[in-house]
């Protein structure tokens, strides 16, 4: 099996009441955040270092993620792009995207796949 789409398909669980709600998994909501790039650098924002932090409670997800800088012409879409983005993973009821500063991004947090791609090594 493709590894991409067993990454992307639900995790159910049968009881004998029925299936459960979907798990859901780290590895899902990354997939789907990996569909959301900057309009300015044709790297997904995964690669290049902006997510911070992903925490998954119950069918709530929430995701603290940072911006290539303050001033970032993309500051009101990107985290509604992630916010629509997570939602789409099955299982998912609640997303809160929170923007933090702290600690500041710099291109030590890209993937060796993004620098590669932007021919920053």
């Amino acid at each position: 099996m493709d590894e991409d789409l067993a990454q992307s398909q639900p995790i159910t669980t049968w009881t004998p009441d029925g299936e459960t709600a979907p798990l859901i998994t780290e590895d899902a909501v990354i997939t789907a955040i990996a569909t959301v790039y900057d309009p300015e650098i044709p790297i997904n924002i995964f690669e290049l270092g902006l997510i911070y932090a992903i925490e998954i409670e119950g069918s709530r997800v929430k995701v603290e993620m940072t911006l290539t800088a303050p001033a970032c012409p993309s500051a009101q879409e990107l985290p509604e792009s992630v916010r629509l983005a997570v939602g789409t993973v099955p299982g998912v009821s609640e997303v809160e995207v929170e923007t933090v500063w702290d600690p500041p991004w710099d291109q030590s947090r890209m993937s060796d796949e993004a620098r590669l791609a932007l021919n920053m090594y």
